[in-house]
C-alpha cells in the first residue's frame, strides 16, 4: 500500500523540473548562506575576531588595513558572520558565485566588496559548446561532498540534459574537465592524463573550495592545493559545497546561457 500511495502521488504532481532560468531561482536552503559581501569600511580596528574563527586562515589582515576574504579558500561556515561585531562581513543569500578569474574570489579590497560574477567564453567557443557541452568529471581526492551536488543537477528536478550539458564516461569524448577535490598527489598523474587526452579546444571548470586551493587541506604535503596547480582553470566555482544550483548557474553563465551579464 505504501509503495502504491507514493507512486500514485508522483504520478499526480506532473513534471517537477524547474523553471529557472525561465523562471524565479528557487530558494537556497538554509545551511546555504550564499555568497559572502565585506563592508571594509565598517571593520573595527585592532578587531580579529573573524581571523581567530576561520578554519582555513581564508580571512587576512595586513597592520593598519580592514579585513580581506578569500572565497577561494572559505569553507562558507559563516562563523566569521556570527562573531563580527560591525557586520562587515554578511551573507548575501545570492546563489550566483562563479568567476573566471581566481582573483575575483578575493573581497576586502576598495571596488571588490561582493563577487565580480563569471565573463561568458569568446565568440568561437560559445559557438562550439554554447548547445552542447560534454564534461569528464574528475575526483581529484575529495570527500565526494562536491560530486554528490554535481550529480544531482542529473536528476529530474534540475534536468541538466535540457541546456545540453551531459557528463561522459571518457575524456576523449569530452568537451572539458569539472574538477573536485584539492588534487590528491597520488591523482596529479591522472588528472594530467586525463586533460591532455581531452581534444582542443577545452575548457576546465573547478568545483568547490578543495578544487580551487586546497582548503581545508592547503599545505598538506599530500595535496598539490587545487586544480590550477595541474591544468589551467576557465570557471571557479566556490563552495564546500556548492549549492546546485550555484554549479548550474556557473555553467550556464559561462556557455552565455544566462540573459544577466556578468559583474
Amino acid at each position: 500500500m505504501f509503495v502504491h500511495d507514493t507512486l500514485l502521488t508522483r504520478l499526480k504532481r506532473g513534471c517537477e523540473t524547474m523553471s529557472w532560468p525561465a523562471g524565479p531561482a528557487p530558494a537556497l536552503p538554509d545551511r546555504h548562506g550564499g555568497a559572502l559581501r565585506v563592508e571594509s569600511k565598517n571593520c573595527q580596528a585592532g578587531c580579529a575576531a573573524c581571523l581567530e574563527v576561520c578554519p582555513t586562515e581564508a580571512i587576512t589582515r595586513l597592520p593598519d588595513q580592514p579585513v580581506a576574504l578569500d572565497l577561494g579558500r572559505c569553507l562558507f561556515c559563516a562563523e566569521c558572520v556570527k562573531v563580527c561585531p560591525s557586520g562587515t562581513i554578511s551573507q548575501t543569500g545570492d546563489h550566483r558565485l562563479a568567476v573566471r578569474d581566481r582573483e575575483d574570489l578575493r573581497l576586502g579590497r576598495p571596488g571588490r566588496e561582493e563577487l565580480r560574477l563569471a565573463a561568458a567564453l569568446d565568440e568561437k567557443l560559445r559557438r562550439l559548446f554554447g548547445r552542447s557541452l560534454k564534461l569528464r568529471q574528475v575526483s581529484a581526492g575529495g570527500c565526494n561532498a562536491c560530486e554528490a551536488d554535481t550529480n544531482v543537477l542529473a536528476t529530474i528536478g534540475w534536468d541538466l540534459g535540457r541546456f545540453g550539458i551531459q557528463f561522459v564516461a571518457s575524456p576523449r569524448h569530452a568537451d572539458g574537465l569539472l574538477i573536485t577535490g584539492p588534487v590528491s598527489k597520488n591523482m596529479e598523474l591522472a588528472l594530467r592524463k586525463t586533460y591532455a587526452a581531452v581534444p582542443e579546444p577545452k575548457i576546465v571548470i573547478a568545483v568547490g573550495t578543495c578544487a580551487i586551493s586546497g582548503a581545508p587541506f592547503a599545505g598538506s604535503p599530500e595535496v598539490l592545493n587545487g586544480a590550477s596547480s595541474v591544468v589551467p582553470v576557465d570557471l571557479h566555482i566556490p563552495g564546500c559545497p556548492p549549492h546546485p544550483l550555484s554549479i548550474l548557474d556557473g555553467l550556464l553563465r559561462l556557455l552565455g546561457r544566462l540573459e544577466e551579464p556578468g559583474r
